[in-house]
């Protein structure tokens, strides 16, 4: 039960970076690649599940103009200002945040492609994510592997009472592939323990306590 701003903080670490792998296609060809609101959900939505955090809309302004396409065609092009809150595990919240979101549609789906466009924009932008490309003046530069986290960070998670079962197998695999499985840590007594065995044991107790429901 941490303040709202270090478990966004910590949805923050979590996330890391975002690619730009939806594309956008125009006759049969590639126009350029984005990132969409589905790899915004899929990024920030088991993270903020994880640490605690709710993003809500607690205001939504819209206006509507009708206008053509360029062949011609009538759509109507609307735009949404929204008002975000960020509750943390204690119920605390950042400040209230606002975002835009424009869309043009020839049908009924105009006002909900808006909306999340919002949310996209408050993901990323609040979240701070980048896409892990490399920089245009910096194309002949080879980028290093991502850092590794911490024996300590893996041990928080793995105490979490709110990390599954299925997250805990996840981090059995991640902790192996990086050399941290006979890492020491201090395990919720304050006694040194291997990383790997401190995971068993937890995932052990958390088989008990839950009779395998997780």
């Amino acid at each position: 039960m941490v303040p709202v701003h270090l478990a966004w903080l910590r949805v923050r670490n979590d996330v890391r970076a975002v690619a730009k792998s939806d594309k956008h296609i125009e006759n049969g060809k590639l126009k350029y690649h984005f990132r969409g609101i589905e790899a915004a959900l899929n990024a920030f939505g088991p993270a903020t599940l994880r640490h605690g955090i709710n993003v809500m809309a607690v205001d939504i302004t819209t206006s509507y103009r009708d206008t053509k396409s360029s062949r011609g065609n009538p759509m109507r092009e609307c735009t949404v200002v929204v008002t975000w809150q960020i509750l943390g595990p204690k119920g605390d919240s950042l400040p209230l945040l606002r975002s835009a979101g424009e869309s043009l549609d020839s049908g009924d789906k105009g006002t909900a492609k808006a909306q999340s466009l919002a949310l996209r924009a408050l993901l990323f932008n609040t979240g701070m994510i980048p896409t892990g490309d490399p920089e245009p003046e910096a194309q002949h530069v080879e980028r290093g592997e991502a850092p590794v986290r911490s024996a300590v960070s893996y041990r928080d998670e793995i105490l979490d009472e709110g990390t599954s079962r299925q997250r805990l197998a996840q981090i059995n695999y991640e902790i192996k592939q990086v050399g941290l499985f006979e890492a020491q840590v201090a395990n919720e007594v304050g006694d040194d323990e291997q990383l790997g065995a401190f995971l068993f044991r937890i995932g052990q107790q958390r088989i008990q306590t839950t009779g395998g429901d997780q």
